[in-house]
C-alpha cells in the first residue's frame, strides 16, 4: 500500500483548535515544555485510537467480515467528519479558554494535547479511519506511524518556528493564526474530498 494515501489526513488531524493551540503554547511563557508536553500528550491520544482501529479491524477480519465492508465503514467515517468540519467552519473565534494559555503549565498543557487530539471529533473520526485503512489493508501496525509522526511534526511547527525565528516568530505567529483560523475548514475539506476519492476508486475496482 501506498503510505503516501493516509498521510494528507495528518493535516485534517491539526487544523482548527489544534494548531491554534499549539500557536498559543509557543508564545507562553514556558514555551518549550508547554509545547513538548502539548505533543506529548496529543501523541499518546492519536495513537491510542489509531492503535485501537487497528486492533477492531483485524479482530473482525479474523471473524470473516467481508473485505470491502470495512472500507465502507472508513468512507462513513471520513464523510461524516468532512460534514463536521463542514457544519462548524463558522465557528471562527477562538474559545476563550485560548487567551488562558500564554499562563498555563506544562501538566495542563499536556492534558489539552490529548483532550483535543483524543476527544476531538474531527480527529477521533480521522484516526479510526487512519487505523482502519491500514489494517484492512494487510499492512503492519508500524504503518501508522508516519501518520502519527507528521501529525506531531505539524503540531510542533509553532515551536520550530520560535526556535528558527526567535522574536521574528512574534509576528509571524499572529499571521499564521489568523490564516489558519480563517482557512483551516477549507484545507481539511480538500484533503477529506481526496481521500474519498481514494477509498471509492479502491471499493469500485
Amino acid at each position: 500500500m501506498d503510505i503516501a494515501k493516509i498521510l494528507p489526513l495528518a493535516i485534517v488531524m491539526v487544523t482548527g483548535p489544534q494548531i491554534l493551540t499549539a500557536i498559543f503554547l509557543a508564545t507562553s511563557k514556558q514555551w518549550r515544555k508547554n509545547s513538548l508536553a502539548f505533543i506529548l500528550g496529543g501523541a499518546i491520544a492519536v495513537t491510542t485510537i489509531a492503535t485501537a482501529a487497528f486492533l477492531l479491524r483485524v479482530g473482525a477480519q479474523n471473524h470473516g467480515v467481508k473485505n470491502h465492508d470495512p472500507d465502507l465503514i472508513v468512507l462513513a467515517l471520513i464523510i461524516a467528519a468532512a460534514i463536521h468540519t463542514f457544519m462548524t467552519r463558522k465557528q471562527s473565534k477562538p474559545p476563550k479558554w485560548m487567551g488562558k494559555l500564554e499562563e498555563t503549565k506544562p501538566k495542563a498543557a499536556f492534558k489539552i494535547g490529548f483532550l483535543l487530539m483524543g476527544f476531538f471529533p474531527g480527529d477521533i473520526l480521522t484516526a479510526i479511519a487512519v487505523g482502519g485503512y491500514i489494517s484492512g489493508h494487510n499492512e503492519p501496525w508500524a504503518h501508522i506511524l508516519p501518520f502519527i509522526g507528521l501529525t506531531l511534526l505539524l503540531l510542533a511547527i509553532p515551536a520550530l518556528l520560535v526556535i528558527i525565528l526567535g522574536k521574528r516568530a512574534e509576528t509571524v505567529l499572529p499571521k499564521l493564526r489568523n490564516w489558519m483560523n480563517d482557512h483551516s475548514w477549507i484545507v481539511s475539506e480538500f484533503v477529506f474530498g481526496m481521500f474519498i476519492l481514494i477509498l471509492l476508486s479502491e471499493i469500485l475496482s
